[in-house]
């Protein structure tokens, strides 16, 4: 089985919105041999649910949230996850600079596999606003990441 960890900032609305988009493909998919997760690089929402505009959003979309919770990105998480994908370049940094020796080569960062937008980052809406722009980035991203993730 195959471990997705997606990290942002809080865990309460890129990471948690990208989690729970991965989940729903692979369920329509019927693929079971991807587990899927998501943390936060900081402790500041530890504990609290998706963002309402992040819940707002994917229930839009028919997409659950359902007992999702901010949690903050472990040492444990370095050695479980087969991928660890930063939704932004700070987050990709901050993983790095915690991540043990020989897990470093696990770190991505989500918009890399997405032709044309290499090296960008996705915005985050707790400071924009902009749940749809999120999620749009996220949904550019899937097809590429789940052809990536079904061949490796």
């Amino acid at each position: 089985m195959k471990k997705i960890l997606f990290v942002c900032m809080g865990n309460i609305c890129r990471s948690p919105m990208a989690e729970a988009v991965f989940r729903d493909a692979f369920q329509k998919r019927q693929e079971d041999n991807f587990q899927v997760d998501s943390a936060a690089t900081s402790r500041w929402e530890v504990g609290n649910p998706p963002h309402r505009g992040t819940q707002k959003l994917l229930s839009q979309h028919h997409i659950s949230t359902k007992g999702m919770r901010a949690r903050q990105v472990t040492t444990e998480d370095f050695y479980n996850a087969d991928f660890i994908i930063g939704m932004d370049q700070e987050n990709v940094s901050d993983l790095q600079a915690i991540a043990p020796d020989g897990t470093e080569n696990k770190i991505y960062l989500y918009l890399d596999l997405v032709p044309g937008h290499t090296g960008e980052s996705i915005p985050d809406p707790w400071y924009t606003g902009n749940f749809e722009e999120t999620y749009d980035l996220i949904q550019k991203g899937l097809n590429e990441w789940l052809t990536f993730l079904e061949k490796d």
